[in-house]
């Protein structure tokens, strides 16, 4: 189950930080179309870069994973908010984000027995 949950948290963190942090950071025609697609201007893209990358290494520190999680919770809620507010297509882009969120916080549950303490599948 351990090793279930690092594997998983691995893929999360690799995508985060090669799907999406690095062609913000490289600045990509895919992260500047998604910035004028969701109406945020291109000035922040090296700042949401950086989040992404902070919380994903908080995320892979045993010690600091659960405020990582927090943190990638609430940037995907934002991320959420933002293809909600530009009417994207629901399943593939505006839900993308609670599916990753659901995997994250899986992964987290399955590597982590005090976050199994605090949400027990079975009472």
């Amino acid at each position: 189950m351990k090793i279930a949950g690092w594997v998983l948290s691995g893929l999360i963190g690799l995508f985060l930080a090669i799907a999406s942090a690095t062609p913000k950071f490289m600045g990509m025609d895919a992260a500047l179309d998604s910035m004028e697609v969701v109406g945020w201007p291109t000035k922040y893209l090296l700042l949401i870069a950086v989040i992404e990358v902070v919380c994903v290494v908080l995320y892979l520190i045993p010690r600091t994973a659960l405020f990582g999680a927090v943190l990638t919770t609430a940037l995907l809620g934002a991320a959420l908010a933002a293809n909600l507010r530009v009417d994207n297509p629901l399943f593939s882009h505006t839900l993308f984000s609670i599916y990753l969120g659901v995997a994250l916080w899986v992964a987290l549950w399955l590597r982590d027995e005090r976050v199994r303490r605090v949400f027990p599948l079975m009472g």
